[in-house]
């Protein structure tokens, strides 16, 4: 414990300086775009490439990890693993509550350390915002090989310049965090992987939001634009073996935005489920909230997209939110005063999967894709 002016220890410490330079392959990688990989062509192709993307280890679940460990003790667990954020109650009599989210993709930071910093901040955000809390605070674990190659001190120094300007326009502090280094086998570094953590407040846990989908009939909306982005992306990676390319463009006032009306919908009641879109896309979202749910959704392709887009774009500020049908109009009207796109995509509605005109998957089917690859490793 020490008693020291905050001053003296955000402004006046020891800055860490070693030579850096941006390495020499930056540009190429960069330019070596997802964007031109060959994608599927039919229906059969697509939904191929969904169970793949499901089942990878990066994106399949991690459940035979996480419930060997005791999540709830006090009994004041009220979200846990698979949800967006871990959320506890603090308060027995007020239903008060913190939630937590730890966010990061090293093949967005190896494409660009900068951006790639932020969409972790962003996603972690997202993730607290998601669940019904308002994000106050953030932490981290900056992980990097050498600090004495220049290439990757370049890397470190883009991160943490990402991380402070993004924190800044968020409005959320560093509270404290770590630096791990030298995580190498001789000459060969790690992806630079930033993680972020983002603490969030809710007044009541109560009205804590779900990523299960489980009201048959609930309408499903998407919500922020949806570009053509696969720089780093799952599908790029799984399908392709493929990183090049730039990450998804990152918009922090949006992602403010996204987060402010998340939460708004959360406290009035106006959705009962949300899921934010992340590596894998749109279809790994849907995957996970319709099997944590045990129910089925029906997704119709918006007009402006392709169906491929539509499901494996990795486009940051964006969520799959589930609204009963007697608050559509209300929830539409909020989304549109504050400037949010807001797109009806769906219904939540059977035991399958079906994106129209595409493919129809059973959720047993994608059960067994997305839930038995660990197992198998460790097996």
């Amino acid at each position: 414990i020490v008693d020291v002016p905050p001053g003296t220890v955000a402004h006046e410490g020891p800055v860490y300086n070693r030579p850096y330079a941006r390495p020499d392959w930056q540009d190429a990688l960069q330019a070596d775009d997802a964007g031109k990989l060959p994608r599927p062509q039919t229906g059969e192709e697509l939904k191929d490439q969904v169970l793949k993307v499901v089942s990878s280890p990066n994106q399949t679940s991690k459940a035979w990890i996480t419930d060997q460990y005791d999540r709830f003790v006090q009994g004041n667990t009220v979200l846990a693993q698979p949800e967006d954020a871990g959320m506890i109650r603090i308060d027995d009599e007020t239903n008060l509550g913190v939630a937590i989210a730890t966010d990061g993709n090293g093949r967005y930071a190896k494409l660009d350390p900068y951006t790639g910093t932020q969409l972790a901040l962003a996603e972690s955000y997202r993730n607290v915002a998601a669940s019904g809390a308002r994000p106050i605070a953030i932490s981290n674990c900056l992980n990097f090989g050498s600090p004495e190659d220049p290439a990757v001190m370049w890397q470190f120094a883009e991160a943490t310049r990402g991380l402070a300007d993004g924190c800044l326009r968020l409005g959320t502090p560093v509270t404290g965090g770590n630096v791990s280094l030298y995580n190498q086998t001789g000459d060969v570094a790690i992806h630079p992987t930033p993680v972020v953590a983002v603490l969030g407040v809710i007044d009541d846990v109560n009205r804590r939001t779900p990523i299960a989908f489980t009201e048959p009939d609930r309408l499903l909306y998407l919500l922020g634009d949806t570009r053509e982005e696969f720089g780093g992306s799952a599908w790029s990676q799984v399908i392709h073996q493929h990183l090049g390319g730039m990450p998804p463009a990152v918009d922090l006032d949006r992602e403010k935005l996204l987060g402010d009306t998340l939460i708004s919908a959360s406290r009035e009641g106006m959705i009962d489920a949300a899921h934010d879109l992340s590596d894998g896309g749109l279809i790994q979202a849907i995957t996970e909230s319709c099997l944590r749910g045990n129910t089925g959704a029906r997704l119709i392709v918006p007009d402006t997209l392709d169906a491929f887009t539509f499901l494996f774009s990795e486009s940051a500020g964006r969520a799959v939110v589930a609204v009963p049908r007697s608050e559509e109009s209300r929830f539409i009207d909020m989304c549109g005063a504050r400037g949010l796109p807001a797109t009806r995509i769906g219904v939540i509605d059977g035991h399958t999967i079906d994106i129209q005109n595409q493919f129809t998957i059973p959720l047993n089917d994608l059960r067994t894709a997305h839930e038995t690859t660990v197992p198998g490793l460790v097996n």
